[in-house]
């Protein structure tokens, strides 16, 4: 029941508090004293059997007595009271309710009785239930403020849904100063009922909501959170701080929850989400969507009376995968007519320390009517030749005197640089509702929320080809293939056996070729011809390259020879147990233009069934296709009667090409959830990514920190500098059929 009764939640006509109390200090006073402060217009009852009244308040015995049915109610008694509370609440009507009260699944199975036992007393009536163990909620434009917050939430069309209790207070505590607002502000707690899923499809409806805050430490349901986080980002923007990236911060932010941190970081982008990294990041979020226009290009031009700040923006712009706009000939032309000739003539657009308000006006005129640019920055330096404010009222005038065309789907945004001399200045912009920074690479990852969050909207809307209603897959042949192989004790595939897999189901691979020793190889080789790939062949070494048991590139027989002679030996002295079966003959492969892809199936706890992938652009290697035993739960999509085939027991499902050695593989770049499609289908996209030492676009190298943002050749895969793969922002696009897996290497 996703949002059945939310409305109850949220639009509530009368609101019983149960566990008011006069004590000082006591959660049960602070949250009456917020709902009277908060002015909320409907009923207001008060329950507690040992006070007659509260603050003028008629305070009653029990629920029994409540001269109405409610139609929320705030519940901040001790933890075994709860079950009986909700019991009897359901019963006479009530169909939502808030449990502020903690104690019960965070410490231990008593409390996780006590939670179910609530749950059941719920369910019968459809009754929905948020926390236990959370602050409350806040509906501000309905003067509820069911919380102990020391700070109500103005009024505004943001909704921030967090865990974190904590994370409330201080959201807060920054947004009221700034005058910032929310439609909704809800604690979800331990989210025993009401999740972050449940949030998504009401806010996704909500006409009052513009945009959508989240702070997450865990999803419990994965599946439902990704159908409504999906729906959700097609209709407004939703931005997500997780909590939890390394596993030491995954363990500290929760304990009922799971699920690697690439695989929340691929859910929330395919889902069209925006994920920020820090804090302050989500504050500044939370500013931009507030204070700015969507974005429609990433062109931004930089406008400053100071070089030192117009550079930091720069640097902060390329890092990140900006871009900056090259201003038009009729811009600089009109900037020359209107500035002194010590201007920079150029992006940014430097007007000199001694630039008025007047000076400002019209180089931020100039710059709006320029088609070339799609966002400005107008930064500040304090200085004793010209007043912040003043300068900041220039810029409001210019804004409000161009009016809201030319800047449609364009932005103008604010950095006023210092403490001091900036407050006032900050605040006129606020008042003005024009987004403002305090450092230029604070308001340049403030600009590229809003790029990104477009970037993710398109990622959304993109789904692979749909697979011909002709195909029709061989799934007997791979059912022998696994049974077999099950049956046999195997937990790996040997490579013909997963040949057969991925031909039963119309993936094409190299062709495979056994050999007995090496006489027999250089033989074979010579048959097929040249170049070839040599591997040995052992049921016991499951990444040969690491032993020596690859060699590529191979180009007559007698080389052939003595490369599996050598290859023998240095197997046998790396691995001296292991069983050695011969050798695998392949053809190498180089194609224009081809990419090395790995795939591969797993199972995460949170998202289930993921397709992980890893991509290199280095023609010529070779890739190899291994599988283990098919997963008992297979990714969704992906071929069920092969994962399912004989299972008893739950190993993993695996196709991968791979080239290189086991350190190159030791990271995925991507975990994506899959959605309907299979492994052969989502095999057709890839991920362009690499460092600025490997002229990546919109990537940042997670080693050497360094990026390009302008270069469009094709990336390499490879940071020279780490010699890793790239793992980071990844930009999803389609290949053609060009690009296809290179041969098969070990």
């Amino acid at each position: 029941m996703p949002v059945r009764n939310l409305n109850k939640l949220f639009t509530p006509r009368s609101v019983a508090l149960i566990g008011a109390t006069p004590r000082p200090g006591s959660v049960g006073a602070v949250v009456a004293r917020n709902l009277r402060r908060a002015g909320f217009a409907g009923e207001l009852m008060l329950v507690n059997p040992h006070h007659h009244a509260i603050d003028g308040l008629v305070v009653h015995p029990d629920v029994a007595s409540l001269p109405q049915v409610p139609d929320l109610a705030i519940i901040i008694t001790p933890p075994d009271t709860v079950p009986g509370l909700v019991d009897e609440l359901a019963k006479r009507g009530t169909r939502a309710a808030v449990v502020i009260t903690a104690g019960f699944g965070e410490l231990g199975e008593r409390g996780a009785r006590l939670q179910q036992a609530t749950l059941e007393a719920a369910k019968p009536y459809l009754m929905r239930i948020v926390g236990p163990n959370c602050v409350g909620i806040m509906v501000p434009r309905l003067g509820l403020d069911a919380t102990f917050s020391h700070l109500a939430a103005p009024a505004g069309d943001l909704a921030f849904i967090s865990q974190s209790g904590a994370m409330i207070a201080a959201m807060l505590d920054w947004a009221v100063p700034r005058g910032i607002g929310f439609s909704h502000v809800v604690s979800l707690g331990d989210m025993a009922d009401v999740d972050f899923g449940d949030m998504l499809d009401y806010l996704a409806a909500d006409q009052h909501t513009l945009a959508i805050l989240l702070y997450v430490e865990g999803i419990v349901h994965g599946r439902k959170f990704m159908s409504a986080a999906r729906a959700a980002s097609r209709l407004k923007p939703v931005l997500v701080l997780k909590a939890g990236r390394s596993n030491a911060g995954a363990r500290a932010a929760t304990s009922h929850t799971g699920g690697s941190d690439a695989a929340y970081d691929a859910a929330f982008r395919r889902a069209g989400m925006l994920r920020v990294g820090t804090i302050a990041e989500l504050f500044d979020a939370a500013e931009t969507l507030a204070l700015t226009r969507e974005q429609v290009g990433e062109r931004l031009a930089i406008l400053t009376n100071g070089g030192g700040a117009g550079v930091l923006a720069i640097d902060a712009l390329i890092a990140a995968g900006g871009q900056l706009a090259a201003l038009s000939e009729a811009t600089v032309a009109d900037l020359n007519r209107r500035l002194p000739a010590t201007w920079s003539r150029g992006n940014p657009v430097d007007i000199i320390g001694d630039a008025s308000g007047t000076r400002y006006g019209d180089a931020l005129t100039a710059l709006i009517g320029d088609p070339e640019v799609d966002a400005i920055l107008v930064l500040n330096c304090p200085n004793a030749l010209a007043q912040a404010e003043d300068t900041a009222r220039a810029v409001i005038d210019t804004i409000a005197a161009v009016g809201p065309a030319p800047l449609r789907g364009r932005n103008v945004i604010t950095a006023w640089l210092g403490e001091h001399s900036a407050k006032a200045a900050r605040q006129l912009f606020a008042n003005a509702r024009i987004a403002t920074y305090e450092t230029p690479d604070s308001a340049v990852t403030g600009f590229l929320h809003r790029v990104h969050h477009r970037r993710n909207q398109e990622l959304l809307m993109e789904t692979p080809p749909g697979r011909s209603d002709a195909f029709e897959p061989n799934a007997a042949a791979a059912q022998r293939v696994i049974a077999t192989a099950l049956a046999d004790g195997k937990s790996w595939l040997d490579p013909e056996e997963t040949g057969a897999i991925l031909t039963a189901y119309g993936v094409p691979i190299v062709a495979n070729y056994l050999a007995r020793d090496p006489q027999h190889a250089a033989s074979i080789a010579a048959k097929i011809g040249f170049p070839v790939a040599l591997k040995i062949r052992s049921p016991d070494i499951g990444h040969k390259s690491d032993v020596g048991g690859v060699a590529l590139n191979l180009d007559h027989a007698e080389r052939t020879r003595q490369e599996a002679t050598a290859m023998i030996e240095r197997v046998r002295t790396a691995y001296p147990t292991a069983r050695l079966d011969g050798f695998l003959i392949q053809p190498m492969i180089s194609r224009h233009g081809a990419t090395e892809l790995l795939v591969g199936l797993s199972e995460d706890r949170v998202f289930g069934p993921l397709v992980a992938r890893e991509r290199w652009h280095r023609c010529g290697d070779h890739a190899r296709y291994l599988a283990g035993a098919a997963a008992a739960q297979p990714a969704a999509g992906a071929p069920a009667d092969v994962a399912h085939a004989g299972m008893a027991n739950p190993a993993r499902l695996r196709w991968q090409a791979t080239g290189g050695s086991r350190r190159d593989r030791r990271d995925l770049d991507t975990a994506r959830p899959t959605r309907g499609r299979s492994a052969r289908d989502t095999g057709a996209r890839h991920q362009s990514v690499a460092c600025g030492q490997c002229r990546s676009r919109r990537s940042r190298c997670p080693d050497t920190d360094r990026v390009s943002a302008t270069s469009r050749r094709r990336p390499t895969g490879y940071c020279p500098l780490s010699d890793r793969p790239r793992l980071d922002r990844a930009v999803t696009r389609r290949d053609g059929a060009a690009n296809a897996a290179t041969a098969p290497r070990g």
